[in-house]
């Protein structure tokens, strides 16, 4: 049995106004795409600095019933699968 997972994107003009620094541009310096392996970092980041999803806390699982751990693991999937396709693009 496959799972399937969600995915999502992100409109690179978007992400821009929130912050420049997760965006890539081309050589006429227009916005060209998202740096998604730097957004899972700070989505990581965020998602760990609020108190409520600790260990411990009382909040180990989130309404699906996934814990912390399973989280973390979808997001380091996410971020290999983003290194990899963005390998290829480069190529």
């Amino acid at each position: 049995m496959t799972r399937k997972i969600p995915q999502f994107g992100l409109t690179a003009e978007q992400v821009e106004k929130v912050n420049p620094d997760l965006v890539v541009r081309d050589e006429d310096g227009k916005v060209n795409t998202v740096r998604y392996e730097a957004v899972n970092a700070m989505l990581l980041n965020e998602f760990l600095k609020n108190p409520s999803h600790r260990p411990g806390s009382g909040a180990e699982t989130t309404g699906s019933g996934a814990t912390i751990a399973q989280l973390k693991t979808s997001v380091m999937q996410q971020q290999e699968q983003i290194e990899t396709i963005t390998a290829l693009t480069r190529k």
